[in-house]
């Protein structure tokens, strides 16, 4: 895999690290900024929707943009936003704030992923996504609970200002290691934006998308609420929610790494073994959660489903929207966080039920489930295969 990958992935790296800090920083903000926790909650849905939005807008209004250029000007907005909120005593500005982060965010990412697919073979882009995915993964290995213990340590301002200079070597790196030519190549002999946009009418990616949506969903439905489990349900210390995410983490590393190397040759095992194994794994989870040994296994285990069924997903979403070369990355940018939004808002509506802390992992099946029944008359389309079962 080419270098300037590696430099893509430090800069994603620190947007996942900022996508996902907030949950351990909610209650020193609030304190702070003098608003309850569940109006600085809404720190975490501004950012999902600035992202689901901002991925085709801005992606759209960069197409003509080379890709290098678009990429250093993404992550220097992304970078200043943290800085400005990091400075900020209103609520009302580091509001603002997130939504900038997430629309940088979201062009960034959607660049990323279709200058990743641009940096090698074809046949070798579920490789290169995975490389371009696995700064989002190591974000939940070490930026979030790195992040959690130093806003705890020295203020959630220092989480921020921690992401601000993480940016500063990655924006370096995509100066000097994106290559010159690719940029020439990305700013010239593009299709017209309607013919881009006339690809999301097509069955085959609409169905992707939506099946990429459904895993995300059920992947952060049960990810954002693993703390009530295990502090409730396992009756363990609150130490051990950083543990059981760090978990999650490495396994969601594994996950993607080993999709990465499947996807591009062969994706039709990773859907078929790991959506199955998902469908049983989060009721497993349910079921076995007051078992600690049995709850931490299975966490790491069901990372590692997830992120790889849901990578290659994405791969399959960058392959079938191959004639829309500059819209490719926010189609799958915003497939995954349709899903980060949907997920946790269908999640934590079963937590006033009877299901309490549990119900959640219950919903996070039955949205794999979902997405399996609309997967199955369509499965060779799903896995890249010439023919299908049915055919779209």
């Amino acid at each position: 895999m080419p270098l300037p990958l590696y430099l893509l992935a430090l800069a994603v790296f620190a947007m996942g690290t900022s996508e996902f800090m907030l949950a351990g920083l909610l209650p020193d903000i609030a304190l702070d900024l003098g608003v309850t926790v569940g109006t600085a909650g809404s720190l975490t849905s501004a950012y999902a929707i600035g992202m689901i939005v901002g991925a085709p807008l801005v992606a759209a209004s960069a197409r003509n943009l080379p890709r290098r250029p678009a990429l250093l000007g993404f992550l220097l907005v992304f970078a200043a936003a943290h800085a400005v909120g990091a400075a900020s005593t209103s609520f009302a500005l580091l509001f603002c704030t997130r939504v900038v982060a997430a629309l940088a965010n979201a062009g960034f990412l959607a660049v990323a992923m279709t200058a990743a697919a641009a940096l090698v073979p074809p046949d070798r882009k579920g490789r290169a996504l995975a490389v371009l995915l696995s700064g989002t993964t190591l974000a939940t290995i070490a930026g979030v609970p790195g992040g959690a213990v130093l806003g705890t340590e020295l203020g959630w301002q220092a989480t921020f200002w921690t992401v601000t200079a993480l940016c500063l070597p990655a924006a370096v790196g995509i100066v000097e290691g994106v290559p010159a030519e690719h940029d020439a190549r990305g700013a010239t002999g593009k299709p017209a934006l309607r013919t881009e946009l006339s690809r999301l009418i097509r069955p085959r990616l609409i169905l992707v998308m939506l099946l990429g949506a459904l895993v995300n969903a059920a992947t952060f439905g049960g990810l954002t609420f693993l703390a009530p489990v295990v502090t409730g349900t396992a009756g363990l210390g609150e130490l051990w929610v950083p543990v059981a995410l760090v978990l999650f983490g490495a396994g969601s590393f594994v996950g993607v790494t080993v999709a990465g190397r499947l996807s591009d040759r062969n994706p039709g095992p990773v859907v078929t073994v790991a959506g199955p194994l998902l469908l049983i794994g989060w009721p497993a989870l349910a079921v076995l959660a007051h078992r600690p040994v049995a709850l931490f296994t299975l966490v790491f285990v069901l990372g590692a489903l997830s992120f790889a069924l849901g990578s290659t997903l994405i791969a399959r979403v960058l392959h079938e929207a191959a004639g829309a070369p500059t819209m490719a990355g926010a189609y799958a940018t915003a497939a995954l966080n349709v899903g980060a939004a949907v997920g946790p808002v269908a999640a934590g509506a079963t937590l006033g039920t009877g299901a309490g802390p549990l119900g959640p992992l219950y919903v996070s099946g039955l949205l794999i489930a979902t997405a399996l029944l609309i997967a199955f008359p369509f499965l060779r389309v799903v896995t890249g295969a010439r023919s299908g079962v049915a055919r779209l």
